[in-house]
């Protein structure tokens, strides 16, 4: 004996299938992984100081859920003072096309600054940063860079 199947039953089943398909179809798929790159001008690669605050910035990533080769690759690149050599690994990451560049120190950030407008840019180590034309200014930075300034200017009065 063949057993019917009603019209309304027929469109609940599909309907069903139909919703889980969208469910079904993200969690196949993996996690995207973002890509870093980070330039760091004034350190080596075997200076104590640039390994350490790597490894500072390693370690929050890793705090905020991010973890180097499962869902973020970082990719490191260290001038150790030659500019030269610096110039040359920024245009190699921003030829790579990572999602954001870190940049460490002025020389970095213009280099990086001379080659892209569009690939966003945090910097760290940067002495005025409004006075040396990367940003309109702190609050309101403008353009694809962003980041933290060594230290505000009038704080050089009370050193004294």
């Amino acid at each position: 004996m063949i057993a019917k199947m009603k019209r309304r039953d027929f469109i609940t089943l599909l309907g069903g299938a139909a919703a889980t398909w969208p469910r079904a179809a993200r969690a196949q798929q993996p996690e995207r992984m973002r890509r870093v790159g980070v330039l760091v001008g004034t350190y080596g690669q075997t200076d104590r100081e640039g390994q350490d605050r790597i490894a500072a910035f390693l370690d929050t990533f890793r705090k905020l859920g991010w973890s180097d080769g499962r869902n973020v690759r970082i990719d490191l690149r260290w001038g150790a003072g030659d500019a030269d050599r610096s110039k040359a690994f920024a245009a190699e990451l921003v030829r790579s096309a990572p999602d954001v560049i870190v940049a460490v120190n002025n020389q970095t950030l213009a280099e990086l600054q001379q080659l892209t407008r569009t690939i966003p840019i945090v910097f760290a180590q940067v002495s005025d940063p409004m006075g040396s034309g990367f940003v309109a200014g702190i609050a309101r930075p403008g353009g694809n860079i962003t980041g933290f300034q060594n230290f505000e200017a009038t704080m050089g009065g009370k050193w004294l």
